[in-house]
């Protein structure tokens, strides 16, 4: 990373952890007392994108993995109306099943055929 895009990102934890709103003229005015020159569009950038987010909750959920995309499109609506231990099965055997037959031995050739 550039030092300016580092600086602009510091600014946005040091704001962060005095419990100050985001926003880019505070980058900005972070950067400028860093002696660090960035271009206003990247604050602007930065302050929007973790406009309305908790930045120290994001940090202390760094690790954890739950933020992956969820396997299989139709589970989350079966799951919010209470079926949602009864979809998991039926989702494994699902995937299973459409592996199976993207298959290539099964289209009558295979790797060595």
């Amino acid at each position: 990373m550039a030092n300016a895009e580092l600086a602009a990102t510091y600014a946005a934890l040091i704001l962060a952890d005095d419990n100050v709103e985001i926003t880019s003229e505070k980058i900005l005015a972070l950067t400028n007392a860093a002696d660090v020159e960035l271009e206003p569009i990247w604050a602007t950038l930065l302050a929007k994108a973790l406009e309305g987010k908790d930045v120290k909750e994001l940090l202390s959920n760094v690790g954890s993995g739950g933020g992956g995309p969820a396997v299989g499109g139709g589970a989350a609506p079966a799951a919010a109306a209470g079926g949602g231990a009864a979809a998991a099965p039926e989702e494994k055997a699902e995937e299973k099943k459409e592996e199976k037959e993207e298959s290539d031995d099964d289209m009558g050739f295979g790797l060595f055929d």
